[in-house]
């Protein structure tokens, strides 16, 4: 079972994201929060994979929360729910460690993916999420970082790069190789291979330098 730990300020919200994460067999929700001091405290003395904070919270806001489990609950595998789908935010997310990124507004099944992948060590950017970000690129800022993007991406290789590209649109490992007719085995070699080349801590930078550097899929 995938232990969760769900924080936010708002009782009826958390009861909606238990009753969804309840329906999955695999998906226990062992605790809950109402700030994120309460949910490091938490996380501190109960056994949980799997966290999911909202950023708008009372006494600590979750990505201050993330930095906190961090440091008291390494081994925690933390997600950001939100209503805002700002970059910044999503940036904050990633450097912190934050495992993934999705939006409140997300379909059932989309917050039951992100835990799972979340607990088997996977980083996930939400669709909706990306979307946000990608609406935000067409700036004098994102010009530079589309050419930092294009620079750094230069010496992997055409397979390399196609991999890149379904990770930029949110696919999963087994999704991937689906695509690119590879084991889920061999897709997950290159996605480490790609991850050093680029020098990203996990998939989800790597996603997001996909997208500044306009790089597509050509499978369909």
């Amino acid at each position: 079972m995938i232990r969760v730990l769900v924080a936010d300020d708002e009782p009826l919200i958390r009861a909606g994201i238990r009753m969804i994460l309840t329906s999955a067999d695999d998906i226990d929700v062992v605790a809950e929060a109402a700030d994120g001091r309460e949910a490091v405290e938490t996380a501190r003395r109960t056994a949980v994979d799997v966290a999911l904070l909202d950023i708008q919270m009372p006494v600590m806001d979750g990505l201050t929360a993330l930095a906190e489990l961090g440091r008291a609950a390494p081994d925690v595998r933390v997600l950001i729910l939100t209503t805002f789908g700002e970059r910044d935010n999503v940036l904050r997310a990633l450097g912190h460690g934050g495992a993934g990124f999705l939006l409140k507004d997300s379909a059932p099944q989309e917050l039951i993916h992100a835990v799972r992948a979340a607990a088997a060590g996977n980083a996930y950017l939400s669709p909706a999420a990306t979307r946000h970000v990608v609406d935000t690129l067409a700036s004098p800022a994102a010009t530079a970082r589309g050419e930092e993007a294009r620079r750094r991406l230069a010496g992997l290789t055409a397979r390399e790069r196609e991999v890149l590209a379904l990770l930029g649109e949110g696919l999963s490992n087994a999704d991937a190789g689906s695509r690119l007719h590879m084991s889920e085995a061999t897709v997950k070699t290159y996605v480490s291979r790609i991850l050093t080349k680029l020098d990203c801590d996990n998939r989800v930078q790597a996603a997001l330098l996909a997208r500044d550097a306009g790089l597509e899929s050509n499978t369909g």
